[in-house]
């Protein structure tokens, strides 16, 4: 199954998420969609599954949840908006993560692109895709691509769309 991750559009989605995102079986969202029509517009691409951020409003809220957690071809994913950094996770989170490590753990928020494996988790896989959209403090507009087949994932690639 091939993902599409991205965040923190913040209202703005580059023309070129169709692109990089075309052929892509679902697309996850890890919050600060902005508006609605983001989510439409990703919609008409891929399946979504999403969850609120801290700038959405109750349109979003009301069909987006504070957090998800879900299989995905044998993976187990925790995705939430405001998740922090291994080894500093945010305090509403850390009792899920530490008591039953997903095995993929997905945020976004703070605009900073990262994954990494964290051991002290359960040997987890952070991944923060950074940020898409135009506001915050990123040099570089950033998504991420990756399969999932059979509890693995792989060809993880990171795409820059450019400048904030």
């Amino acid at each position: 199954m091939k993902i599409g991750l991205i965040s923190d559009t913040h209202s703005y989605l580059d023309p070129q998420v169709a692109e990089y995102f075309a052929g892509c079986d679902e697309i996850w969202h890890a919050g600060d969609f902005g508006t609605l029509k983001i989510a439409e517009e990703l919609q008409q691409l891929a399946p979504l599954r999403g969850v609120y951020g801290n700038i959405d409003g109750q349109d979003i809220r009301q069909l987006y949840p504070h957090s998800l957690r879900f299989a995905c071809e044998g993976v187990n994913v925790f995705m939430t908006h405001i998740g922090g950094n291994p080894g500093r996770y945010a305090i509403p989170i850390r009792k899920e993560l530490y008591g039953n490590p997903p095995d993929l753990f997905i945020c976004g928020h703070s605009h900073i692109l990262k994954i990494a494996r964290d051991k002290e988790a359960g040997n987890l896989l952070f991944m923060n895709p950074g940020a898409a959209g135009r506001h915050g403090f990123q040099v570089e507009r950033t998504l991420v691509r990756f399969q999932v087949e059979a509890g693995k994932l792989f060809d993880v690639q990171v795409i820059i769309l450019g400048k904030r």
